[in-house]
């Protein structure tokens, strides 16, 4: 691990002008047919073609991304919301086409047989896109992506007044571990009470991409769009069945020990009867913990934390950090949530979010700066192709680095029993997150199997999986409306479905990661270096082998894992 190189070059292009940038579809196009009409007559030059492809489409991806960071940077500009929509409407849906003739291209070449054994899970995928396209759906597509985004902007604008101050829903939050609960109280019902004035905007905007996506599944010839979404997303490792046994495995072994966090959390703050605004303060004379204070403070800490861990993981945020590839601290205008956006051609990524000082911005920061060392790590793999990972093992390198960090805390917090109710508080997020995760995938299925359904259907069937993972312990009595709205804070829903399950499979890989790393540090930090240098170049079941751990989420082994955390915690205290 010493030898590795933070420090990214952006390779020369040699298919692509130097200065060329994506402007229009009439000065990419020809690039496009030249790879089309381009004749391959051995294996060295189906290598090439295929090198060249790459090339191409980490120049195209790139642009993409740029256009959707400045938007969701700053979801008040027209001039921002109008170059992303003008590349989804208007140069996505034409190079579509072209992508999936390419593909054939590959497909049909004798010489692709000869290509090497770190093809297979490539090859595999093109064969799925090949089999999936449909040119009716291209439109479809172009206008779903448009239509995602406008959840970041209704939510860009949601903002709360709390003491005479405004503030955005996600730094309004902080307010929510303060110990005085009438304060609490009212930040919960004023926060709910802006949610519910965009209710129904959300509610149509769902229903529609829900129509729209079902329209898709059709069109490629499946009945419903959780199975065109499955396919959509490469899950050739797992099923629908497998996501039932997860479901079932959380109610049998994680909801006791949900139950049990929430029971104690209540006999903490003294209370007789636990209400939502409870869940995560402290008691009267302690502060809620405030591991920094600005944007700037948060990633230098987190530098010095990866840096404990060593020198390449603290110099992966060096180097974004000087490229000025961070949007770190809460806005009005800025879209909700956090991502690490992979750069194809640069190779350096980005990292967005929305700090406001808690505990949980901590916990993203070296979320999405596990995501980033992924970015780092793969970016040497030839193909591009080859650098577009599954999200079962990216979310292991984002939740593992979320546990490894836990030893380098004291950066955070110089306070030995600060440092404790943090660890503490990141421990019980591991576990509380599983029942959030079974529900919202459960009710996706819910949602695609009945695409026909109402509103009122929805927010029943919501309601109804809601409570089927909700120990009895926080009691919502007439807080019915704002529960029954719940789901419209999940972003995952609107903009990327069916990507949620990803959450809770690699939160168990990343407990056995910490497991790993709790009986041998080097072990499993170099298992883990290991395993997302491979990019997409392996099956799951393969990569997480390589990890030094099991692709697995049957009910033993969930209680196994549980059991696990739930050990640590006692530990803490």
């Amino acid at each position: 691990m010493n030898t590795l190189n933070a420090n990214i070059e952006k390779l020369p292009r040699k298919f692509l002008p130097e200065n060329f940038t994506v402007s229009t579809w009439e000065a990419l196009q020809p690039y496009y047919e030249a790879l089309k009409e381009r004749p391959i007559n051995n294996t060295g030059e189906l290598e090439q073609w295929l090198k060249d492809v790459s090339e191409l489409e980490a120049v195209v991806s790139e642009d993409a991304c740029w256009r959707q960071i400045r938007m969701t940077c700053d979801t008040t500009s027209k001039e921002l919301e109008e170059s992303f929509t003008y590349f989804f409407m208007e140069i996505q849906p034409k190079l579509q086409p072209y992508a999936d003739a390419l593909n054939r291209k590959l497909l049909d070449s004798p010489f692709t047989k000869e290509l090497g054994p770190e093809f297979a899970t490539y090859l595999r995928n093109v064969d799925k896109q090949v089999k999936l396209f449909r040119e009716e759906n291209v439109p479809l597509q172009a206008e779903l992506s448009v239509m995602a985004q406008q959840f970041g902007v209704v939510n860009g604008k949601m903002t709360i007044e709390v003491n005479g101050q405004e503030y955005t829903l996600q730094q309004a939050a902080k307010f929510l571990e303060n110990s005085d609960r009438a304060l609490r109280e009212e930040v919960f019902r004023k926060t709910y009470e802006r949610r519910l004035q965009d209710r129904e905007t959300l509610d149509e905007l769902y229903s529609s991409l829900v129509a729209k996506r079902h329209q898709v599944a059709l069109n490629a010839g499946f009945s419903n769009y959780r199975d065109y979404k499955f396919e959509d997303l490469g899950r050739f490792d797992y099923t629908k069945e497998d996501c039932f046994q997860f479901h079932a495995a959380v109610k049998e072994n994680i909801l006791p020990l949900v139950k049990n966090i929430l029971e104690k959390q209540q006999a903490k703050l003294q209370l007789d009867t636990l209400r939502p605004w409870d869940t995560e303060a402290e008691p009267a004379g302690v502060k809620p913990l405030e591991p920094f204070h600005t944007g700037e403070e948060l990633i230098n800490k987190a530098i010095g934390c990866f840096d404990q861990l060593g020198p390449f993981f603290g110099n992966c945020l060096r180097v974004m950090q000087q490229m000025g590839r961070l949007d770190l601290e809460s806005r009005k205008g800025k879209a909700p949530g956090g991502y690490n956006c992979p750069l194809a051609e640069t190779g350096v990524p980005f990292i967005f979010m929305n700090a406001a000082g808690q505990m949980k911005d901590l916990t993203t920061m070296v979320h999405e700066g596990g995501h980033a060392v992924h970015s780092f790590l793969s970016h040497a793999l030839p193909l591009s192709a080859f650098k577009e990972y599954p999200m079962e093992i990216a979310e292991v390198a984002s939740m593992s680095m979320e546990l490894f960090t836990m030893d380098h805390w004291d950066i955070f917090f110089s306070n030995p029993e600060e440092l404790q109710r943090a660890k503490r508080q990141q421990l019980e997020r591991a576990i509380t997150i599983f029942p959030w995760i079974a529900t919202i995938d459960k009710f996706q299925h819910w949602v695609y199997e009945h695409p026909q359904h109402t509103v009122e259907e929805r927010t029943a069937a919501w309601v109804s999986i809601l409570d089927e993972f909700s120990p009895e312990v926080v009691n919502w009595s007439g807080l019915e409306t704002y529960r029954a709205m719940g789901w419209q804070r999940q972003l995952h829903l609107f903009e990327v479905p069916f990507y949620y399950i990803e959450y809770g499979i690699a939160q168990l890989g990343a407990i056995a990661m910490w497991k790993q790393y709790k009986e041998n540090k080097q072990a499993a930090l170099d298992n883990y270096v290991k395993a997302l240098s491979l990019g997409a170049t392996k099956t799951l079941p393969e990569l997480y082998k390589a990890a030094g751990i099991r692709f697995d989420f049957s009910p033993a082994y969930v209680k196994d894992l549980a059991d696990f955390v739930k050990k640590e915690m006692d530990a803490i205290g």
